[in-house]
Formats: structure tokens, sequence, C-alpha cells
């Protein structure tokens, strides 16, 4: 069974930074590509970047792209979501996703806000 279980989310300034994680169980992580998804309040859920099953690929939503670094461990079956340069309209609840699977985690909540 698919588990995924996102962390690292809080309130952060404007201009600041986090790295959520995405700590995944259930499945061979190394055999899949990754994402990350986030759903601001009043809006659809959005794709936010991908990595390939090595790592080797990212691909980012124009909004987050040179602000986000998305990476892997797959040694350690987690994913990451580096942020920086953190603005308010990237407010919402951040989950992680594995190709070919409904499963979703909880999602962990970022607030960006002076």
């Amino acid at each position: 069974q698919v588990q995924l279980v996102e962390s690292g989310g809080g309130l952060v300034q404007p201009g600041g930074s986090l790295r959520l994680s995405c700590a995944a169980s259930g499945f061979t992580f190394s055999n899949y590509y990754m994402g990350w998804f986030r759903q601001a309040p009043g809006k659809e859920r959005e794709l936010v970047a991908t990595i390939s099953s090595g790592g080797a690929w990212t691909s980012y939503a124009l909004s987050v792209k040179g602000r986000f670094t998305i990476s892997r461990d797959n040694a350690k079956a987690t994913m990451y979501l580096q942020m920086s340069s953190l603005k308010p309209d990237d407010t919402a609840v951040y989950y992680c996703k594995r190709t070919g699977s409904d499963q979703w985690g909880q999602g962990t909540r970022v607030t960006v806000s002076s």
C-alpha cells in the first residue's frame, strides 16, 4: 500500500526558505517518478514539480521555476522540495504523489506571511 508522509511546512516570511520532505513507503521508491503538488485556499490542486525515478530529470511550474528545487534520496525513500524566495502566493497545502497512484498524503501547510 502506497504511503506518503509530508513534513516541513510552517509559517515563513516573504523572501524566506523552507524545505519540505516526503517520506514514502509501501512501494519501490526508486522505480517511480514523483511529484509535488499544492492547493491554495479556494483553488484547485496544481502540479509544482516533478522528478524522474533516478533524479536526473526535473520539471517545474513556471510560477516556481528558479525558486524551488526538487530532489530525492532513493536510499532513504524520501523526496524533498527546497523552496526559496517564498512569496505570499506560495501559501498552500503541499502534497507529494507517486506516478500511477491515486494515493495522497495528508499534506503539509506552508504559510508565507509577514
